[in-house]
């Protein structure tokens, strides 16, 4: 019933994943008329370049969409920047299977947003569609260019790869602090690119805005994790059934937060001791079982946040745990050879410092090695959590 009734919960939160962890941020866009209007955008951290956008004029106002056939510009302060532009772009595709045996390059014609990852003198560009990734670029008023980049299939079936981005820029972008020998050693990626045509306008010394250039967010938290669990066991040895015993444990958590897709995303691992030790009748008789169980619980998952506001957030996590006993532990005469179980739970953080989480174990199998014997230990726990850094 427990993990039916946790399962319902987790559910419901995810429901209200659209609702919770995105915001409407200050923006502006521009019309086919020219004219600029200040409102709030929808920021979906885009992975594919969108093509169109959601928006409202006040807080409290209705929600509007805008496309890229009535937009030329769009952006959210402080996080991106997107122009619509009709440009040459080749779509041949970069999976092995997919390559063909021309080193040339196809264009067609299309109207995209793209965004802007460098502007200045000599402005970037990028345009994802899923596995296909380009970039583009103009120097002042001059028409938007690819840079070009394919893979291709030499005659030996070896696949080959036409670099001529690296002459476009080493040809128009030229300045005394740029050798050669950078422009040759550049990849086709965003990272090398960016740092480029930054380099470039800083050498012509020309105003630019890096609009990669985020503010530096903590990416791992360790935090110390005490809990007050409440642990029951289940066994036909001597039909023992032990039932919300409550203890305490203490972990130490490591958690890395991804930067991708507004750090909602993170990898935990947890060490944590947990202690089961009891005498109590069972069900068979009045004689005591008794349980001796310590360990060091190794907890890896992932934790997925939904953000409140600024200072508040729910999150929720799933993990797999390898369970370290210690002391010899046993059930009577019986020895606990333990295998690997899950845990799931739910919770909340304030100001990223102090947390609270209910999670839950299914059960675990605590006599593995016998085969006329089992014993599920299974353990629901409150978790506080204090990030020292």
């Amino acid at each position: 019933m427990m993990k039916i009734k946790l399962l319902f919960l987790l559910t419901t939160i995810l429901s209200l994943n659209c609702y919770s962890q995105v915001y409407f941020e200050n923006g502006y866009y521009i019309d086919n008329n020219n004219e600029k209007v200040n409102c709030l955008i929808k920021n979906l951290d885009w992975g594919n370049n969108p093509t169109e956008f959601k928006y409202k004029l006040t807080e409290n106002s209705e929600i509007s969409i805008k496309t890229i056939k009535s937009i030329k510009e769009f952006q959210i302060y402080n996080s991106s920047k997107y122009v619509r532009r009709s440009v040459k772009i080749d779509r041949s595709s970069n999976k092995v299977d997919e390559l063909d045996n021309d080193k040339r390059i196809t264009f067609q014609e299309e109207e995209l947003f793209l965004k802007v990852l460098v502007e200045g003198k000599s402005t970037l560009y990028s345009y994802v569609d899923n596995s296909l990734i380009r970039y583009f670029y103009n120097i002042g008023e001059s028409d938007i260019e690819q840079l070009d980049f394919k893979n291709y299939l030499t005659p030996e079936g070896k696949v080959g790869v036409n670099n001529r981005f690296k002459n476009q820029l080493w040809n128009n972008l030229k300045c005394s602090d740029i050798k050669k020998k950078k422009a040759e050693n550049l990849e086709y990626k965003q990272s090398d690119l960016v740092n480029f045509f930054v380099a470039y306008n800083s050498c012509t010394n020309q105003e630019y805005i890096n609009f990669e250039e985020k503010p530096k967010k903590d990416l791992f938290n360790l935090s110390l994790r005490p809990r007050l669990n409440s642990s029951s066991l289940e066994s036909n040895y001597r039909n023992t059934n032990i039932k919300n015993e409550l203890g305490f444990g203490f972990g130490v958590e490591a958690e890395f937060i991804f930067s991708t897709n507004k750090n909602k995303w993170a990898l935990l691992i947890e060490p944590t001791y947990q202690s089961f030790m009891i005498e109590k009748s069972t069900d068979e008789s009045l004689s005591e079982v008794d349980v001796n169980y310590s360990s060091i619980e190794f907890h890896a998952g992932i934790r997925h946040y939904l953000f409140l506001n600024d200072t508040s957030k729910i999150f929720i996590n799933a993990s797999i745990i390898y369970d370290l006993s210690l002391n010899n532990p046993q059930i009577d005469e019986l020895e606990i050879t333990t295998s690997y179980n899950l845990a799931f739970g739910l919770g909340y953080k304030y100001n990223d410092k102090y947390s609270v989480e209910l999670r839950h174990q299914i059960p675990r199998r605590l006599l593995s090695s016998y085969s006329n014997w089992f014993a599920d230990y299974k353990t629901l726990s409150v978790v506080f959590g204090y990030s020292l850094f």
